[in-house]
């Protein structure tokens, strides 16, 4: 069944493929409405909120009681998407791991190039504990632009000084935006969703006049040490496959425990396609398993 499965996701993704050559205001829109058309599970309620001034996007699954917090960072290459787009993915972390989760609605490129996600995504952090929140009860969770985001804010809240979170949890981590995984080239017919060249359009929205290889921009080239756990998970058929795999090499040479998984034939963030896909829902159970782990480990014991 999951062969079939595959075939007929791959197939869809094909027809919602964004061309490369569209303008960001069209993209915009298109994930907006690809994204949009899918409704809410009804045991699922998001409502405003906000950490350290960041808009956030908080959601509640009914009958879970909430002993944790997920801190939540979507996708869309720095330029695309919100936290309340993100709401289901987010929801179904939550439900694995008895938790609320805090999508946070950090700032977009152009209007805002870098810093302004990782200053926000700091500053919601640091909302967050300075809301009584313990370090030891919150996992950081991201896709795509948001996996490469949760490492970068962990390098940045060390680097402050501040406490670290129990785990993080990245789905298809856009981690290198200087695209020198050779899956850019090796992946490319394969992937189904995901083009390197509309990846290359939207990088000078973000990064500017600065550096693609900063640590804080792609934390394939951070110092990783002193991070707490790391899950990765990627598909096999994404360009981005080796940021993910390089992510993992360089955590496990820091000294980080990370744990990669690979599921075969899927594509980028294949994890959202739970519903409709057996890898999806496997991959986000396994997931969830070891974030509770990593919260019950941590319990009282914060990472410094």
């Amino acid at each position: 069944m999951t062969s079939e499965q595959r075939t007929t996701l791959d197939a869809i993704l094909r027809q919602s493929a964004f061309p490369p050559d569209i303008d960001l205001d069209e993209q915009r829109a298109q994930l907006r409405a690809l994204l949009s058309a899918q409704p809410l599970p009804t045991d699922i309620t998001v409502t405003a909120g906000e950490l350290g001034g960041v808009p956030t996007a908080d959601i509640t699954v009914d009958g879970v009681e909430a002993r944790h917090t997920v801190l939540y960072f979507h996708g869309g290459v720095y330029v695309m998407g919100d936290a309340a787009l993100s709401a289901d993915l987010a929801a179904q972390i939550a439900r694995r791991t008895g938790a609320k989760a805090i999508s946070v609605d950090y700032r977009l490129a152009p209007e805002h190039p870098y810093p302004a996600a990782v200053d926000d995504a700091l500053a919601a952090y640091e909302g967050l504990l300075n809301n009584g929140t313990s370090p030891a009860d919150i996992v950081f969770v991201g896709e795509s632009a948001g996996g490469g985001l949760i490492v970068a804010t962990m390098v940045n809240a060390r680097d402050h000084g501040l406490p670290l979170p129990a785990a993080a949890y990245a789905m298809s981590p856009y981690a290198d935006l200087t695209l020198a995984g050779e899956s850019m080239k090796t992946k490319r017919e394969a992937d189904p969703l995901m083009n390197p060249d509309a990846l290359l359009a939207r990088i000078p929205d973000y990064v500017a006049d600065r550096d693609a290889a900063l640590g804080s921009i792609s934390p394939i080239f951070a110092d990783l040490s002193g991070l707490p756990p790391l899950v990765i998970q990627a598909g096999s058929h994404e360009v981005l496959l080796d940021d993910a795999v390089r992510l993992a090499r360089e955590a496990a040479a820091a000294d980080v425990e990370v744990t990669l998984g690979i599921t075969p034939g899927v594509p980028h963030v294949f994890q959202a396609y739970h519903a409709v896909l057996d890898e999806g829902a496997t991959a986000l159970d396994h997931a969830g398993r070891l974030l509770s782990a990593y919260l019950s480990r941590s319990a009282g014991v914060p990472h410094e």
